[in-house]
């Protein structure tokens, strides 16, 4: 089992530590609802450190980057993020992930923890013939996540650069804390809006305690990994494995605005997901909300009024913000559409449910 570098960090702080992704992660601190809360009204901090990342470097980076990404590189300019799919060869996905762009012959991918190893093969894969320099980094960079509304207030005390100017999904290489050339990026998997900070292993412990005393005056805790999975569902983005994974496709999963079909981008299998956007999938990635108590959780049944499957839930938790039982779920097309009432079956109980635009929880 591998760990981050703040594994006493966190048991210092009384974490509740389980295995995730092969690594022994910090699941909850004060529980689930109170940093939830935290991270809607003041700010977190969560480790994820355990992300994979990989450079692409040299006159082919573009060229790869592109390749293997659903969305279209060329919009990026330096210094911008991009959120993009690896496209399997079968319409599904091999992963997503983020891509950094320092300048046109370097580009930084941030893959999930559980896929590195995976994301590393295929990338290499698509590589040969085009002979990019490719390097995992992963091993070699920590990443904290301070996210919530008064997260950049918190976090400008720590460098001279204006961070509440900075544009969404952009980055930029700064001098953080003392440590020189540590990546500011605002970007985040919680809705709350935030800051996503990369740097060396050897800076993190230096990094760490100058973030929890700059967030102190402004209520800063640190956040585990169930609050992460109950904000980025209020939130409505895809956790892959559950809401994407190698049999869905960016269409389905209504990822149509990270999937660019301009002439430019020729990226795996771009014909048959251009054929499928043109077409229409059979089967849509919706909200769901339930009316009756109860609440949905991964595989459970979606139905019709007459009883028969349309599909099936992929995420769901009762919303700490909402204080109702919400989800996400495959179902037919037919019944894609807000407001359609569906029903959800939890351990034989038929419960009414209705369709809902997705984000459940938007950050006013």
């Amino acid at each position: 089992m591998k760990t981050t570098v703040f594994k006493e960090k966190h048991e210092q702080r009384g974490a509740k530590m389980v295995p995730f992704a092969g690594f022994l992660m910090p699941v909850q601190f004060e529980g689930v609802n109170k940093e939830h809360e935290t991270v809607r009204k003041a700010v977190g901090v969560f480790d994820v450190s355990h992300m994979g990342e990989f450079r692409v470097e040299g006159p082919r980076a573009r060229d790869l980057v592109q390749w293997v990404s659903s969305n279209d590189v060329d919009l990026l300019t330096d210094g911008k993020v991009q959120y993009s799919c690896f496209p399997n060869e079968k319409g599904g996905i091999v992963d997503d992930f983020l891509v950094y762009r320092f300048h046109a012959e370097k580009f930084l991918l941030v893959v999930n923890a559980a896929n590195i190893e995976k994301d590393w093969d295929w990338v290499n894969r698509q590589n040969e013939g085009i002979g990019a320099s490719l390097t995992n980094v992963s091993d070699q960079i920590s990443q904290l996540a301070v996210q919530g509304p008064l997260a950049l207030k918190a976090m400008q005390k720590l460098c001279s650069e204006n961070l509440e100017e900075m544009p969404f999904f952009t980055f930029r290489l700064l001098s953080f804390a003392g440590v020189d050339d540590v990546i500011v990026s605002t970007t985040g998997y919680t809705g709350s809006g935030g800051l996503e900070i990369y740097f060396r292993n050897q800076d993190a412990e230096k990094i760490y305690e100058a973030v929890m005393s700059a967030g102190e005056e402004f209520g800063i805790r640190p956040i585990g990994l169930a609050a992460r999975d109950t904000l980025r569902l209020e939130a409505g983005f895809c956790l892959y494995g559950n809401d994407i994974d190698e049999t869905t496709s960016p269409i389905e999963a209504g990822l149509g605005w990270a999937t660019r079909f301009s002439d430019n981008n020729h990226f795996v299998n771009r014909d048959q997901l251009l054929k499928q956007k043109t077409e229409g999938a059979g089967r849509k990635l919706v909200g769901l909300e339930l009316l009756d108590k109860g609440v949905p959780r991964q595989h459970y049944p979606i139905r019709d009024a007459g009883g028969n499957r349309i599909g099936e839930i992929t995420s769901g938790t009762m919303s700490p913000t909402l204080k109702k039982p919400i989800g996400m779920g495959y179902v037919n097309k037919a019944f894609a559409k807000a407001e359609t009432p569906v029903f959800v079956e939890i351990r034989g109980k038929v419960l009414k449910a209705k369709v809902v635009k997705l984000p459940f929880y938007k950050k006013t």
